[in-house]
């Protein structure tokens, strides 16, 4: 039977970084002691002006590529984005160009956030489990920032500009699984783009990403603790057998009510979002890899990873990753 395991994550971060500092620049009024007291985020990675979520994904994907991984060892590209050059083509068809990868290799685009590396992952590990491919390529990538206006307290403090590269391979044993997902398209007007895709709003629509965020962080604190114990349950495996929770990197605030409402202790939640924001779907991938390079992930450590947010959306899962 065949498995699939995560065999390396690369990750880039643009050069341009944003401070609280900067943010003062365009709006001298907001509190920022106060802001970052609630987010956590002391600063974001901001994409410039010209550059793209093809332009970040290549350069992630270039530093597995012949490090990690050959070129035509590459069976499978999938990109998980809400931010894509273009509705269409599929960012994932420019990418495979780019890259110069086969034409034989399937390539498709994930419309998801949060939740998406969980999503991706489930996907890359279905191909590889079903149809016997030995290695593919999952990238998370998102440039938030050119959705959210200057002047928006609630979104332009917490987000970063990202891409990830994840290199899933197949294994003799079972390392990733198994799965709870779920949605909840009710919320979805709590978290969305509008003038963005083919419904026309009037002119005054700012072509904008808009969060309610005491809604979204109502939803958080519903569905996670439930999400995690769902996960538990399917896995039969009770709380303290998981050696490291990696969640979503939301906020400082709602990582903290994570923590307190399952009775987490601190050390098993790593956390990065003081320094590297939240990267929508990238932030459990590039939080996983910190973690390793950190030391926190022993030889068959059991990590369960849960992302949540747009759509609304979550999924889980469990996974072994050995410290390399």
């Amino acid at each position: 039977m065949n498995f699939s395991k995560i065999s390396a994550i690369e990750y880039y971060l643009p050069s341009k970084v944003s401070t609280k500092e900067d943010l003062l620049l365009d709006n001298p009024d907001w509190r920022m002691d106060d802001i970052e007291e609630k987010t956590g985020v002391k600063r974001r990675f901001i994409c410039d002006k010209d550059e793209t979520a093809k332009d970040i994904s290549i350069l992630a994907c270039n530093q597995l590529i012949g490090k990690k991984v050959n070129r035509d060892e590459i069976e499978f590209l999938i990109i998980v984005t809400e931010s894509p050059e273009h509705i269409l083509p599929p960012l994932s068809c420019t990418v495979q160009d780019c890259l110069g990868l086969s034409t034989s290799i399937a390539a498709f685009d994930v419309n998801l956030g949060c939740s998406g590396f969980v999503y991706g992952l489930m996907l890359a590990d279905s191909i590889i489990c079903s149809q016997g491919y030995k290695k593919g390529i999952l990238v998370c990538v998102d440039t938030y920032s050119k959705y959210i206006a200057d002047d928006d307290r609630t979104c332009r403090p917490l987000f970063s500009d990202a891409a990830s590269a994840i290199l899933i391979s197949s294994s003799n044993k079972k390392t990733i699984g198994p799965f709870v997902l779920g949605t909840d398209g009710s919320g979805s007007d709590d978290l969305v783009v509008k003038n963005s895709g083919t419904k026309s709003y009037d002119t005054s629509v700012a072509k904008s990403l808009f969060m309610n965020g005491s809604q979204v962080f109502m939803f958080t604190m519903r569905i996670v603790p439930k999400m995690v114990n769902d996960l538990l349950k399917k896995s039969n495996h009770d709380i303290n057998d998981i050696d490291l929770f990696i969640f979503h990197q939301a906020s400082k605030l709602v990582l903290d009510n994570i923590e307190r409402l399952l009775k987490i202790p601190g050390k098993k939640v790593f956390k990065n979002y003081s320094s590297v924001g939240n990267t929508v779907s990238s932030s459990i991938p590039i939080a996983l890899a910190q973690a390793e390079d950190q030391g926190m992930i022993k030889k068959d450590s059991l990590i369960m990873l849960a992302g949540f947010g747009v759509g609304l959306s979550w999924g889980a899962t469990l996974i072994s990753l050995s410290k390399k």
